[in-house]
C-alpha cells in the first residue's frame, strides 16, 4: 500500500468514525489529513522525478562508456592512472616532499625536482631543491 493510499484509507476511517468537522478535534484531524495528503502527493512526485533522473543518468553513463571505449581503445583497466599506453606518461616518478613551513606532505614529479623548486600547495611557500652533482638521482 502506497503512502497516498494509506492517507486515503485514514480519511475513510475518519469519515466512518463520524468525527464532527466543526469540532476542535475534527478540525485538527482534518488539517492533519490534508497535510499528510499533500506530503504523500509531493513524495510520489519526487519518486517519479527521481526515477526519471535515474533513467537519464543511466543513459548518459552508457553513452559515456561507449565513447570511452571508442576513444581509449587500448586502455587496460589493469594499468595504473596515467598509463594510457600511447606515451610514456606512466613512467613519471613521484617523490614525497614535506613543506618545512607548514608541514604539508605532497608529491612532486622528478622534472619539478630537477627544475629546482615548487610552491607549497598549502601555504604557498617556495621550496627550492638543490642536488649535488655527484648524486645520480634525487632521493625520496
Amino acid at each position: 500500500m502506497t503512502t497516498t493510499e494509506k492517507v486515503a484509507y485514514m480519511k475513510g476511517l475518519m469519515e466512518g468514525m463520524k468525527i464532527d468537522a466543526d469540532s476542535d478535534n475534527g478540525k485538527l484531524f482534518a488539517l492533519i489529513a490534508e497535510i499528510l495528503d499533500d506530503l504523500a502527493k509531493d513524495m510520489a512526485d519526487l519518486q517519479d522525478y527521481t526515477a526519471e533522473l535515474t533513467e537519464q543518468v543511466d543513459a548518459v553513463d552508457e553513452d559515456l562508456n561507449a565513447l570511452e571505449m571508442d576513444f581509449y581503445e587500448e586502455w587496460d583497466e589493469g594499468e595504473g592512472y596515467g598509463d594510457c599506453g600511447c606515451c610514456d606518461c606512466g613512467d613519471v616518478e613521484y617523490y614525497d616532499v614535506t613543506c618545512p613551513s607548514c608541514g604539508e606532505d605532497f608529491e612532486v614529479d622528478e622534472d619539478t625536482l630537477l627544475d629546482g623548486g615548487v610552491a607549497c600547495p598549502a601555504c604557498g611557500e617556495h621550496l627550492e631543491f638543490d642536488f649535488d652533482d655527484d648524486e645520480a638521482a634525487p632521493e625520496e
